[in-house]
């Protein structure tokens, strides 16, 4: 497959393909590609070698449509040790110019490393390979733009409806036409579809839209492919979470979680 999630046409402006289009609509773009747009410039912000993005913070203001887009990032808070960084998601107001309004906001802190190769210890077994799991088959009904843009491969009954899942997804285009995305927006751009694998109810009677996603990094991510160990827990008022283990290929690299509102159509 070739294309990206996002065509540059400025020093920070953007299109959106229809690769980022998600499954409740066509017209407004799943969270991933904005995820690993946002985690780009975050990384590309006062770059610094030394030190690596531990926690990223999504917080989802609006949807995000398949248009002309702003990302802009900037360190705020600067740290020998720890520094916070944010960034910001903005489309013009009427989609065609007017004054822009910002859509996703996200906050990172960025920790120097330190060897800790000799103490590592905690987090889940490493996961079993992709080549190991069936191709995934997408429930009917849900839109296609950004789930054909991913290899998705499943272990057990798939996408049950169960509120579990473990599926390994893999990034058929680049986050920014003709570059190479980083491992970290590879991840970036599967990590939000934690809710959705381990989805608890059907799309077509049911709204369960996340307002946030929160990565929390404790291994650089490497590689092509990446896993979600994802569970789906729903309360009572019209609430959920997602929480979900990250893995790429050589086992758990950190936690994402999503706060869901829940009701029906």
């Amino acid at each position: 497959m070739g294309g990206a999630f996002y065509e540059r046409i400025g020093e920070d402006r953007y299109r959106a393909t229809p690769h980022t289009a998600g499954p409740w609509s066509s017209d407004a773009q799943h969270m991933g590609p904005p995820a690993a747009l946002l985690v780009r410039e975050l990384e590309r912000c006062a770059p610094r070698p030394d030190a690596a993005l531990a926690r990223l913070v999504y917080e989802v203001l609006g949807p995000v449509p398949v248009g002309e887009l702003t990302v802009r990032a900037a360190v705020e808070r600067p740290g020998r040790a720890v520094e916070l960084l944010s960034a910001e998601l903005c489309v013009a107001a009427d989609g065609t110019g007017g004054e822009a309004r910002p859509v996703v906001r996200a906050h990172a802190w960025r920790i120097a490393r330190t060897d800790t190769a000799g103490v590592v210890g905690g987090g889940p077994a490493a996961l079993a390979p992709p080549d190991a799991a069936e191709p995934l088959a997408m429930p009917s009904g849900w839109g296609r733009g950004y789930l054909d843009a991913i290899e998705w491969r499943a272990f057990g009954e798939g996408l049950s409806g169960t509120g579990r899942a473990t599926v390994w997804g893999r990034p058929l285009v680049d986050v920014v036409e003709g570059e190479r995305s980083t491992p970290l927006q590879r991840l970036c751009s599967i990590a939000d579809s934690g809710s959705g694998v381990s989805h608890r109810l059907d799309i077509k009677k049911w709204l369960f839209i996340n307002t946030d996603l929160t990565l929390h990094l404790y291994r650089e991510p490497a590689g092509d492919w990446f896993a979600l160990d994802a569970e789906t827990v729903i309360g009572p008022t019209g609430a959920g979470v997602a929480i979900t283990a990250l893995h790429d290929l050589g086992g758990p690299v950190g936690v994402g979680t999503q706060s869901l509102l829940v009701r029906p159509r």
